[in-house]
């Protein structure tokens, strides 16, 4: 089992190294996508991502319930991406909801009998945000992407397409 958490800012290429690295899969893959769809432009962005996956992939979409589609996801499993998910999540009022839901993910690390990829962008390299909810935003995601790395046997930081090893996979 590899547990690897691929960070990067927007437009890093985390996603598609993802991508790449899930083609280079022999055997099923699932594709656990967190985003909705509430315009246009994020309906374009959603199908321009389905048409690079090849269509023998499972899609499991999952905004708020990502433990029960980890459960269900067979084979080698990319979930993109974790901060949409945080996100969707704070839009929602129940608060012990999104911390059972959280415990519950993390939980499911250590029980993964295959492959999972998690992206997730890295929202703390920037200024303080001006408002509270922006600022609970990039404490959450920090907060989990901290606890995912401690778990993880990978950690990697995309920058401009490229992959840097945070944490590498020691055998």
């Amino acid at each position: 089992m590899m547990v690897e958490l691929i960070l990067g800012g927007a437009r890093s290429g985390k996603s598609r190294y993802a991508l790449q690295q899930a083609l280079a899969h022999d055997g099923p893959v699932s594709w656990i996508a967190t985003a909705e769809a509430w315009d246009e432009e994020m309906r374009e962005r959603i199908a321009r991502h389905k048409a690079e996956r090849p269509a023998h992939w499972t899609t499991l979409e999952s905004p708020l319930y990502l433990s029960a589609a980890l459960d269900a996801a067979q084979g080698l499993v990319v979930v993109d991406c974790l901060t949409l998910w945080v996100s969707n999540w704070l839009c929602q009022a129940d608060e012990s909801a999104w911390e059972a839901e959280r415990d519950a993910v993390l939980a499911r690390l250590s029980r993964r009998t295959t492959p999972l990829r998690l992206v997730s962008n890295e929202v703390g390299f920037g200024i303080v945000p001006d408002n509270p909810l922006s600022r609970r935003f990039r404490d959450e995601a920090g907060f989990l992407h901290q606890a995912i790395a401690a778990r993880a046997d990978t950690v990697t930081l995309v920058v401009a397409g490229i992959p840097m090893m945070v944490k590498p996979t020691r055998k």
